[in-house]
């Protein structure tokens, strides 16, 4: 089985940063996607993007299968928000497992959720989505959007075994249009994608992330 590198590993804390500037935009203007509200804010923060990224996903849009598109769910996360999620998803862990070690709690953690030093989310360079059909409705993924290892029997995992044939052939056609643009899928979660953040860096072979954490608004 393939390495699988975490947010957690010291490879991807310690890749530089040479911020490029690009904005951030509304992945509401990206032809032919769709946007889901549950994770929806006031601000619209979470509709938030780096040029580069939705460029990218527009790209992938394009090359999806007749009748299918792209429902995001969000993508630029606050840094405050970040630290939020990380922080209480450590904590059930930690309640749950009182034998581990902290340092385990932490990679254990990046399972699901960036550390807030290097969340892709935090720099406007990840997206998370799935695919619907014309009107709205999601194909069969095998976990929803955002299930955890230990919620989902690590179903999660992009490569999981013993999936439905859907939802593997659904599965298939994110991982193959998204590689094929550019984006990198963090192999826990096969709903986040990235491209110019720090774990874009580490996989790609790039000598930097292009993308700092950013506040918006």
């Amino acid at each position: 089985m393939r390495e699988i590198i975490l947010m957690s590993d010291p490879r991807v804390a310690s890749m530089p940063v040479q911020e490029c500037g690009e904005p951030l935009v509304d992945v509401r203007d990206i032809p032919g996607v769709r946007i889901d509200d549950r994770l929806a804010d006031k601000a619209g923060a979470y509709t938030r993007l780096r040029q580069g990224v939705a460029e990218r996903v527009a790209t992938a849009q394009g090359r999806l299968p007749a009748g299918l598109r792209f429902l995001v769910v969000e993508a630029y996360r606050p840094l405050w928000l970040q630290v939020r999620y990380f922080d209480e998803y450590a904590a059930e862990l930690r309640d749950n497992n009182p034998d581990w070690p902290e340092d385990y709690v932490f990679v254990q953690a990046s399972r699901s959720l960036a550390p807030p030093a290097v969340g892709p989310h935090v720099c406007g360079g990840a997206i998370d989505l799935t695919l619907c059909t014309d009107d709205g409705t999601e194909l069969p993924m095998g976990t929803d959007v955002n299930a955890s290892p230990e919620e989902s029997a690590n179903a999660c995992y992009t490569n999981a075994p013993d999936l439905s044939p859907a939802a593997r052939e659904n599965r298939t056609i994110l991982t193959t249009t998204l590689t094929a643009s550019g984006l990198v899928n963090y192999p826990t979660e096969w709903w986040h994608w990235s491209y110019g953040d720090r774990y874009w860096a580490t996989l790609s072979g790039a000598k930097a992330a292009l993308y700092a954490p950013v506040e918006w608004p």
